[in-house]
């Protein structure tokens, strides 16, 4: 994606307080310092907060979920009258339609509005029910299903953030290289630079999206076609990528170098591969020694794999997993 950290600017949505804002029922803001001092060298991020866009004042009245997990009532603590479930809900559909250059968005955990899952649902006696997701958060995701979504605390485990970013970048990718001016060949090719990464997440998808685009996909109406394959990548790269299927790629794209290489180069790019399959060093290890040799004897093709270098690397994702 180049090579320095300051392009592109991603545009992503983020619940307000994350910014800093403060615009929570207490009159405070929930600062992430990751999304401030990291993210936002590469995200433009649009702050949003639901509950005071529908009306609520600040500080307010605290609100939670109440009723089913399938379709709770965003209702206030003190007050059960006050119902602000509606208003939520076309306040979701409004950003979906206004806000349609987001390439993804961080959420606020255990919001009633904005929790992406876990929140707190209680009986209308107060006592809890089972866990759900935020009105506001559980019909955005609805409207936008290909849509990378994650909470902001859930960017502290190490897989979950690199395979957050990853989508966005990829969503971003797909949006510059495909939707500005879509064809079936651009899809096919989008689809081929980012084989492996796909790889890495979803062996099954790789195989199926390959053979779908090889086959049904050119008797389909192109609109169809493009539906369905941001989705369906979209829903395998969410799978979270492991030891083990980075290192099926790994070996894949050193398959690439076999005629090139002599046996001693093969040999420590095998025990750096295997030094990380049993969790001695982490992937940036094996994935530098591999490009190395890859800028020196691999084709365009393995070249120009999105796996190689999927966002820019001052992010040092790949330092930690």
């Amino acid at each position: 994606m180049g090579n320095t950290i300051t392009k592109p600017s991603i545009p992503v949505g983020i619940s307000a307080c994350l910014l800093g804002e403060k615009v929570r029922y207490d009159g405070g803001h929930k600062r992430s310092k990751y999304c401030l001092d990291v993210l936002s060298e590469c995200f433009q991020f649009t702050p949003l907060c639901p509950e005071v866009s529908v009306g609520l004042s600040i500080p307010r009245e605290p609100i939670r979920l109440v009723g089913s997990a399938e379709d709770p009532r965003v209702v206030g603590v003190k007050d059960p009258t006050l119902d602000v479930t509606d208003k939520l809900k076309e306040y979701a559909d409004e950003v979906s339609r206004t806000h349609t250059d987001l390439c993804g968005y961080i959420l606020m955990k255990g919001s009633p509005s904005c929790g992406m899952e876990r929140v707190k649902i209680y009986h209308k006696n107060g006592m809890p029910n089972v866990a759900g997701s935020g009105v506001y958060a559980a019909r955005f995701m609805k409207n936008n299903p290909a849509l990378p979504v994650e909470e902001e605390a859930r960017l502290n485990d190490a897989v979950l953030r690199e395979n957050f970013i990853i989508r966005v970048f990829t969503y971003y990718n797909w949006r510059q290289e495909v939707m500005t001016a879509p064809t079936l060949h651009k899809v096919i090719q989008f689809h081929s630079r980012h084989k492996y990464q796909l790889m890495a997440h979803s062996y099954e998808g790789y195989k199926q999206l390959g053979k779908y685009l090889a086959g049904e996909a050119s008797k389909q109406p192109l609109e169809a076609v493009l539906e369905k394959y941001i989705l369906d990548l979209m829903t395998h790269l969410t799978k979270r990528a492991t030891r083990k299927s980075h290192t099926n790629v790994l070996m894949h794209i050193m398959g690439y170098l076999k005629q090139d290489i002599d046996a001693e180069t093969k040999q420590d790019l095998v025990e750096a591969i295997e030094d990380y399959r049993t969790d001695k060093v982490n992937l940036v290890t094996p994935l530098t020694l591999l490009k190395h040799y890859l800028k020196r004897h691999g084709s365009e093709y393995i070249q120009s794999q999105v796996y190689l270098d999927p966002y820019p690397h001052e992010l040092g994702l790949r330092n930690y997993i």
